[in-house]
C-alpha cells in the first residue's frame, strides 16, 4: 500500500528539532532521517560525499515514567516489538539506555545534585518512525539520536550535539561494527555535512575521516521512493543533472537493480530535475529532485512506478552555525581529531 508523508510541521527549527519537550512525566524528542546526495560508493575510496538531514523524515521517542518496580519497557510499535531491557541486555536498544543513563549518572558535565541517578528507574519507552529500515537512510541512528534526546529531556538533563552524537556512535558501533560517522554526525547536528576518507595516520586509528557543515544556498524539495527491497547496508538544475549522471555511473559499476532503475526513469519522464539511487544500491530508495510545478506529477509517477511509499522533504537554505571548536570535537566518539576549513557551498 502505497503511504505519501508529506513534511512534517510539528518541528519548526533546528534549535527545537535538537530539543526534547515534556508534558508531566512524559517527554519527547524526535531526529531526521539521512540521505546521502551523492558520493555513496566513490567515498570508500577516498572520494567526498555530501549528506543531508531530511527534517520532514523522522524518528521519534516517546519516554513515560513506568509502574514502580516495572523497569524499562521499551515499545517500538513499527517492528510490533515490546522488551523490557533488563530481559534483553544485548539489543543494541537497550546497551543504548543503559549507556545513557549511566553518562547521566556519571558524567560531570550533566550531572544534577538534584536529580541523582542512583537506580535504574521505571520507564516506558516508546518509539516509532517514517524512516524506512534498511535503506540507507539512517534509521538506527536517527532512533537511537531521538532516545537519547528523550531520555535527557525525562531527566531534566541537557546534551550538546556533540554528546549525542558519542553516544549514537557508541551505538552504531555495537549493531555495525565499524561506522563511518557519517549517519550519527549528520543526524546528531541536524546539518548538511562534507565527508571524506583520509589516510591520515594517528596513533590509535587510520582512516581519520574529515568532516565540514556545508552551506545549502537555496531551497530545494526532494521526493525519496521506496524500492521496498532492504539493502545491504548552486542552481537546482545543475544539482539535478548531477544526480542524473551520478545514477549512471553507479549503474555501470553494477550496484543499481530493476526496481530502482523504474522509479529513477519515471521521475525523470514526469520531470523531475534529476533522480539517483541513494545508500548501498540493489533496492532501498531513490531520490529525485524536483520544483513545486512537478513535485505531485513525479509523486503519481513514482507510485505507478511501483514505489511502495513516496516521502518528501525539502532541504532549506542554511549556513553553518557551529563554531570550529564543535567541529573538531564532534568526532571525538571516533577518537580522531578534525580539522575544518570554510563552508563548502552547495
Amino acid at each position: 500500500m502505497t503511504d505519501h508523508q508529506p513534511p512534517t510541521t510539528d518541528h519548526q527549527s533546528s534549535a527545537d528539532n535538537q530539543r526534547s519537550s515534556v508534558v508531566g512525566r512524559r517527554s519527547s524528542a524526535s531526529a531526521p532521517a539521512k540521505l546521502i546526495l551523492c558520493g555513496e560508493h566513490a567515498v570508500v575510496y577516498g572520494c567526498p560525499a555530501i549528506a543531508l538531514p531530511l527534517d520532514g523524515i523522522r524518528a521519534r521517542a516517546a519516554v513515560a515514567d513506568g509502574r514502580a518496580g516495572s523497569g524499562i519497557l521499551v515499545v517500538a510499535r513499527d517492528l510490533r516489538r515490546r522488551w523490557r531491557v533488563a530481559d534483553d541486555p544485548g539489543n543494541p536498544l537497550s546497551e543504548l539506555v543503559a549507556s545513557a543513563l549511566e553518562y547521566f549518572d556519571t558524567h560531570p558535565l550533566t550531572r544534577s545534585p538534584a536529580h541523582p541517578l542512583t537506580h535504574m528507574p521505571d520507564l516506558k519507552i516508546t518509539i516509532t518512525s517514517t524512516i524506512p529500515i534498511a535503506s540507507g537512510m539512517g534509521s538506527g541512528a536517527a532512533v537511537a539520536t531521538a532516545l537519547v534526546r528523550a531520555i535527557a529531556g525525562h531527566l531534566g538533563r541537557s546534551l550538546a550535539p556533540a554528546e549525542v552524537s558519542a553516544l549514537v556512535y557508541t551505538s552504531e558501533q555495537r549493531f555495525h561494527g565499524t561506522p563511518s560517522g557519517i549517519d550519527n554526525t549528520v543526524i546528531a547536528y541536524e546539518r548538511p555535512i562534507w565527508f571524506k576518507r583520509s589516510n591520515v595516520q594517528t596513533f590509535e586509528r587510520s582512516n581519520v575521516p574529515l568532516i565540514e557543515p556545508i552551506a545549502i544556498a537555496q531551497p530545494f524539495t526532494l521526493l525519496v521512493g521506496d524500492t521496498g527491497v532492504h539493502s545491504a547496508t548552486s542552481a537546482p538544475v545543475g544539482v539535478g543533472r548531477l544526480l542524473s549522471a551520478n545514477h549512471l555511473l553507479l549503474l555501470q559499476i553494477g550496484v543499481s537493480s530493476p526496481e530502482l532503475d523504474a522509479l529513477v526513469a519515471a521521475a525523470q519522464r514526469a520531470g523531475a530535475l534529476g533522480a539517483k539511487l541513494s545508500g548501498a544500491g540493489w533496492g532501498g530508495v531513490m531520490l529525485a529532485l524536483v520544483t513545486p510545478a512537478t513535485r505531485e506529477a513525479v509523486t503519481r509517477a513514482l507510485d505507478q512506478a511501483g514505489a511502495q511509499r513516496v516521502l518528501e522533504t525539502t532541504i532549506g537554505a542554511s549556513t553553518p552555525q557551529i563554531s570550529g571548536n564543535e567541529w573538531s570535537d564532534l568526532t571525538t566518539e571516533c577518537t580522531e581529531t578534525t580539522e575544518t576549513g570554510g563552508p563548502h557551498p552547495l
